[in-house]
């Protein structure tokens, strides 16, 4: 390994390449993981019984690529009637609700596996054991202080739970009861193996296990697009799944996504799908119904998921408008409280016209502007008497501890919530909100360090001059992966600023130099209205520049100030 790359994965705790850059043979083993018994019986009985297997996903990345990989999983494991559901947002709010089982009832399902929800659906899942459905949770989110009345639930976050890595995502769960279904059913000894294998493949007897290594890539990009830290496992997984997508051997629905985005296939990174694949995915759950970005990851036509993506695509450009309109009104009404005096250590925003699907971007680019905990709120639907919030947290504040806490000490005032450490969803009454602010506000004040709100910038200190160049701007894009909990390499430096222009309004094109160096360097959205001044000191990332191509780089600062 490339010393730079040596120091930079020793800065995040790496001690040797096997840490730094885990193999799939470093995966940890399913078996510590709690429920998963009761689930591979669950799973291996309906495929025997041949029994309808309903896959219930979710509306955001991570579910939408759960589902996928519940659905073609259990299929390649010899379930021949597996069929697929997805809440739709504005009708029926997150997770398995009564409604949405209501709905479902025309499916006619023996067993629901719900994926990346379910932990706190109580109602839903009741009212689905009601109707004489199994069902099977599937989830990483946090559970309350009672569990729902699943039949089977595998979340490696459950009490107790003795899995070593708490940091799976909803799709990462799933594809480890795929592991542990597969153990069940092809390598079992002798006499009960052979007759498994005759109950899942029409009596041959001679099936071969599947390699679920092809659901990688899935695995791959809703490990990284639900922000899940990257321990050791979730790298080996992320990995995995980029080299597959590296090699065109993800899916037709990715490999269609990648093209609409402009990515180079042979390069993408852990980055690519954060910013270009999950949004396209994330619009279609946003804006319209997630079913189209599930249609288009279960499709093995590459004609029709190209058509498919071409219309997440345009979705997502809607997105991108109705994101930026909205996070300028709430930039204008932070504005107004800024004059008005000083800034809280918890925003809380609302207005009557906002999209519910897009208050969660709204809260994310608040957060990193103000460095404070963000829960923006919309309707649930356009006038509606309830509304729907999203929060983002900063580091030290465990925004999902934080709501259990408001609604320990008022007691129906939120009445649905759930999430991670830095993000949560929550709904309530139109007219509770003044009252949930207060009681935010004081619970924030009652449990946050007031340090915790001066933003940080954390550095990996400077590249040497002979550094700058393709070779080292490629080591460092191919040598992650990168991500939350396991960040990007970020250098920082004093430079001249030799000269600079306003690219698409909003961002800023600079020349700087180094000694003898002239560096292309680019800051999105930072154009401020004020020239830079002569000499600059700017946390940067280096990359290739694949605009210019060849052995072009680019410095692409993160942060700047005068030097």
């Amino acid at each position: 390994m490339p010393p730079l790359l040596q120091r930079l994965h020793a800065a995040r705790g790496a001690a040797d390449p096997a840490q730094a850059q885990p193999r799939l043979a470093q995966l940890l083993s399913p078996d510590s993981l709690g429920g998963l018994d009761a689930a591979v019986a669950l799973l291996a009985r309906a495929i025997a019984e041949d029994r309808h297997i309903l896959v219930v996903g979710d509306f955001d990345c991570d579910g939408a690529t759960a589902c996928a990989v519940g659905v073609r999983g259990l299929r390649m494991l010899g379930a021949r009637r597996v069929s697929h559901a997805v809440p739709n947002r504005m009708v029926h709010g997150y997770g398995l609700s009564p409604g949405l089982v209501e709905d479902l009832a025309g499916l006619q399902p023996d067993l629901l596996v719900t994926v990346d929800h379910g932990i706190a659906c109580h109602a839903g899942i009741a009212a689905a054991k009601a109707r004489g459905w199994q069902v099977l949770v599937t989830d990483h989110h946090l559970p309350g202080d009672a569990l729902p009345p699943a039949d089977a639930i595998v979340n490696p976050n459950l009490r107790g739970d003795a899995f070593p890595s708490k940091m799976l995502a909803g799709v990462g769960v799933m594809f480890y009861v795929l592991l542990a279904l597969r153990r069940h059913l092809f390598e079992l000894p002798g006499r009960e193996r052979e007759d498994q294998a005759a109950a899942t493949d029409g009596g041959s007897g001679h099936r071969q296990p599947p390699d679920l290594r092809s659901l990688l890539d899935l695995v791959a990009v809703g490990t990284v697009a639900d922000l899940v830290p990257l321990d050791a496992n979730n790298r080996a997984l992320v990995a995995a799944g980029l080299r597959r997508l590296r090699a065109g051997q993800g899916c037709a629905g990715l490999r269609a996504l990648i093209e609409v985005a402009g990515r180079d296939p042979g390069a993408l990174t852990a980055a690519d799908i954060g910013f270009a694949l999950a949004p396209r995915l994330n619009a279609a759950g946003r804006l319209e119904d997630m079913a189209l970005g599930i249609e288009c990851l279960l499709s093995d036509d590459p004609c029709k998921a190209r058509g498919i993506a071409a219309t997440l695509d345009g979705i997502n450009a809607e997105r991108r408008a109705l994101q930026q309109q909205m996070t300028d009104e709430a930039e204008a009404a932070l504005a107004r409280v800024t004059l008005e005096g000083v800034l809280p250590p918890a925003l809380c925003l609302f207005d009557p016209h906002w999209h519910p699907g897009v208050v969660g971007l709204v809260a994310s680019r608040l957060k990193e502007r103000t460095h404070r905990p963000v829960f923006a709120f919309a309707p649930s639907e356009p006038g509606g008497a309830s509304l729907r919030g999203s929060a983002r947290s900063i580091p030290g504040l465990h925004i999902r501890d934080l709501l259990a806490a408001v609604d320990s000490a008022h007691p129906g005032l939120v009445e649905r919530f759930g999430g991670h450490a830095m993000a949560a969803g929550l709904s309530l009454a139109r007219d509770a909100l003044p009252r949930f602010e207060q009681a935010l506000q004081a619970q924030v004040a009652r449990v946050l360090d007031p340090a915790s709100l001066q933003a940080e910038v954390v550095s990996d200190g400077e590249l040497q001059p002979h550094e700058f160049d393709a070779l080292h701007a490629r080591l460092l894009r191919d040598g992650g992966p990168w991500g939350q909990g396991y960040p990007e390499p970020l250098f920082d430096g004093c430079f001249a600023v030799l000269g600079w222009r306003i690219v698409g309004e909003r961002h800023l094109k600079l020349e700087l130099g180094s000694g003898r160096q002239r560096l292309n360097a680019i800051e999105f959205g930072g154009w401020d209205g004020q020239a830079p001044p002569a000499s600059v000191r700017v946390a940067y990332r280096l990359e290739p520049d694949a605009y210019r191509g060849g052995d072009a780089i680019q410095l692409v600062v993160v942060h700047r100030e005068p030097a």
